[in-house]
């Protein structure tokens, strides 16, 4: 019966792609009748889901587009030399064909978007009671969605993009990145550059990853190679050479049973291959890195067929060295030059 009737939902709302998991969509929130669950988790349960809706549609135009997102405080003053550095930075990207993402709230978030333009802009705003929530070129947009709960707009903020820019702030901006750190440390999001900018004369970042050094790598709390998923530096250029940089060769990845396939835009040479395979072999869990044709389940799903690959049996636990191993494959003799394309 429930089947059939979720059946005739789907019929009647003409979906013809991704049924089966629209299904469990429907069916999830039939069971939710059946579980007597309190109206306030309800309620929690619907908010959430009409606003993944609402900005998935915002951001559904532009998953072409390469995206950074950029944190930083609401507090930083326009006179800040932080407002100005993520001005110019938003600038340079936008001008090379990047998308900028912020909060859409004011002092960096607002600096970012001015630097981007609101053509090149997006915002996902949180609404609060104390504090201006849309602010600078993105006010009264219908480039901006608002959310009510701080886990839809991180899952947004994090979800699109393909670098990450996180100036100092209060403890919303050490949330972000240190969710961020979290989810790519155990897998849970792709790997993507993060850089923690500031500028000349400040030790924000310097003094926050001394703490992370002496108190959390000295403790063995995190790896020594986890500082390796981020980049400190205080000029605008490294940041967008890094965040750029990063997509040079590295195109992404995908996991094939237990076996990691890394995708690369330039084919590596049988001696890069060995060196890599020698240089990285802690991080396989078995054999080493070899070259690859797409994989049986990559052919049957067509998945970017066009690309070169090297593959291993990776140990999910050197996300660390992982970014290491990124940083060869773009520095790799063959690797092509930095592509004036930023097309997914």
């Amino acid at each position: 019966m429930e089947r059939e009737l979720i059946r005739q939902l789907l019929d009647d709302a003409g979906a013809t792609r991704n049924r089966d998991v629209l299904a469990e969509i429907y069916r999830t929130a039939f069971e939710l009748t059946t579980d007597d669950a309190d109206r306030l988790d309800l309620k929690i349960a619907r908010d959430a889901l009409k606003e993944m809706r609402i900005a998935y549609r915002l951001f559904a135009p532009y998953s072409g587009v390469r995206k950074v997102t950029v944190f930083g405080s609401a507090r930083t003053l326009s006179t800040d030399p932080l407002y100005a550095h993520a001005r110019n930075l938003a600038t340079r990207l936008a001008d090379v064909g990047w998308m900028v993402v912020t909060g859409a709230g004011p002092g960096i978030m607002a600096a970012a978007t001015e630097g981007a333009g609101a053509d090149r802009s997006l915002g996902v705003t949180i609404r609060l009671p104390f504090e201006e929530t849309t602010a600078g070129p993105l006010a009264g947009s219908d480039r901006v969605v608002s959310m009510k709960y701080f886990f839809t707009r991180k899952l947004m903020l994090v979800k699109e993009s393909s670098g990450f820019v996180a100036l100092p702030g209060g403890f919303g901006t050490l949330d972000e990145t240190l969710e961020l750190l979290t989810l790519v440390q155990t897998g849970k999001a792709t790997p993507s550059p993060l850089v923690l900018l500031d500028v000349p004369g400040q030790t924000y970042w310097e003094a926050w990853e001394g703490f992370v050094r002496q108190e959390l790598v000295d403790a063995g709390w995190v790896s020594p190679g986890d500082v390796n998923l981020y980049t400190i530096t205080d000029d605008v250029d490294e940041a967008v050479a890094t965040v750029r940089g990063f997509w040079r060769n590295y195109q992404g990845l995908r996991w094939v049973g237990d076996r990691l396939v890394v995708r690369l835009r330039a084919e590596p040479t049988d001696a890069e291959v060995a060196a890599l395979a020698e240089q990285f072999a802690d991080v396989c869990l078995d054999g080493a890195i070899e070259r690859t044709a797409p994989l049986p389940a990559e052919v049957s799903d067509s998945d970017a067929l066009d690309l070169h690959r090297i593959v291993l049996t990776f140990d999910p636990r050197k996300g660390g060295r992982f970014r290491e191993m990124i940083r060869a494959l773009n520095s790799l003799a063959s690797a092509p030059p930095l592509a004036a394309s930023v097309e997914v």
